[in-house]
């Protein structure tokens, strides 16, 4: 009896040991998506109350941060901040169209192209970055992570729900990637993506896009579009996401795996006079996740990937699982300059990170990844002990990484 005892128990810890390893293909090959969170444990009712409850929060609780206008229209803001961000907006359409919410992507995206979208002149096609929430724009320039996001959350809402219910979604993505490639002679105005290097802009102007962003490489995003787009730059695309993993290998720390919020385009830190951006602060937190989407969809560089995401939680964990900070020197030593959030400057252990660190779980082969997965689910979204509280960055962030854990973050095929 006792060995049969011992015999299941070996049994089990290899089946637990080889459910928590990164899978070897991605979901456009596949169709299917991993669950963490059920391979931890937890059954399918507690998972989809989970990220339900996390979406209701964020969209219809009382710290919400989703506000509908009028009978057509709706904007995301950033609390903290007293704006409706592209980042924000483009953000919420990919929840709303990842989690088939028509009505609410349609209100975000009337309020987009009302109050954001330039429709004439050297800047037509692009996005205001930032606006008041009763839509006076507080800049005129784009930041291309909105327009990154917006033209796939478009073409996935395409493929959902067709083009004959009142948005034409395919004609409005290919409105912007054709107006976005098309600036050479637009006087200050650059293309969003860099055609030497292949690498999306920082800001396509002529300051910001003659550098990038780490946080704004999706290179999943460019295989959608070069399967979807139809704009004849499908091959172009391919290049891209080839170019963006290419560019991460080299703007990552060996040894961390930490990244700088900005860089040049070849991978080397950047800090102007404008930007402290060579540490690895608020933008850096998506490069977790933003590898991780990659590894499930793609799964094109899976073996630098599996040893990124263990090189990154290996790092945050010697800090501490429970006590990690948010902002670094990519190096791992402590910054000279805390950059504040809000009103409020101290380092945290931000629920934005611990929501992304645990979302590149996908990738690790590594058993630590199990102690990332489960500190977010018993984290919850509260106030921190100096009174700070972020329900827009912190929250999408989560939002998005339970989607990614529970596999409920896909790509959307056409029907």
């Amino acid at each position: 009896m006792r060995r049969i005892f011992i015999f299941i128990l070996i049994i089990m810890n290899c089946y637990v040991a080889n459910a928590m390893k990164p899978w070897d293909k991605g979901a456009f090959e596949t169709l299917k998506y991993r669950n963490l969170f059920a391979e931890l444990g937890y059954s399918q009712n507690e998972i989809d109350a989970k990220v339900d409850d996390v979406f209701q929060s964020l969209f219809f609780g009382p710290n919400k941060i989703y506000f509908e206008v009028g009978d057509s229209l709706a904007y995301i803001s950033d609390i903290k901040n007293h704006d409706a961000r592209t980042e924000g907006m483009s953000y919420g359409m990919m929840i709303a169209v990842q989690l088939d919410k028509k009505e609410i992507f349609d209100r975000l995206w009337r309020w987009s192209k009302k109050y954001m979208q330039h429709q004439n002149g050297d800047l037509e096609g692009y996005f205001a970055w930032s606006c008041k929430i009763d839509g006076m724009r507080n800049a005129q320039g784009p930041a291309s992570d909105g327009e990154l996001y917006y033209v796939t959350s478009l073409i996935f809402a395409s493929n959902r729900w067709g083009n004959t219910t009142g948005i034409d979604y395919l004609k409005e993505a290919q409105y912007i990637l054709n107006n976005a490639m098309n600036k050479e002679s637009k006087g200050r105005v650059t293309n969003l993506i860099n055609k030497e290097h292949k690498l999306i802009t920082f800001v396509p102007d002529t300051w910001g896009g003659s550098f990038t962003d780490p946080s704004y490489h999706v290179p999943a995003f460019y295989e959608v579009w070069a399967r979807w787009a139809n704009d004849g730059r499908a091959d172009f695309w391919r290049e891209c996401a080839e170019a963006s993993r290419k560019y991460l290998h080299k703007a990552i720390h060996p040894l961390t795996g930490l990244n700088p919020d900005y860089s040049n385009y070849d991978g080397s830190p950047l800090n102007t006079r404008q930007l402290i951006g060579k540490a690895f602060r608020f933008d850096s937190w998506r490069v977790p996740m933003n590898i991780a989407l990659d590894y499930s969809w793609a799964c094109a560089d899976k073996n630098w990937q599996q040893e990124y995401g263990n090189r990154i939680q290996n790092f945050l964990y010697s800090q501490g699982i429970h006590t990690f900070v948010d902002q670094y020197n990519v190096d791992g030593s402590t910054v000279a300059e805390i950059l504040p959030a809000g009103e409020y400057t101290a380092l945290r252990h931000s629920l934005g990170l611990v929501a992304t660190s645990a979302a590149v779980s996908l990738v690790c082969t590594h058993e630590k990844s199990r102690e990332f997965v489960q500190q977010l689910w018993n984290e919850r979204h509260e106030p921190y002990a100096d009174g700070y509280f972020d329900a827009y960055y912190d929250g999408l962030l989560r939002l998005f990484s339970m989607m990614h854990l529970s596999g409920k973050y896909r790509i959307i095929f056409p029907k």
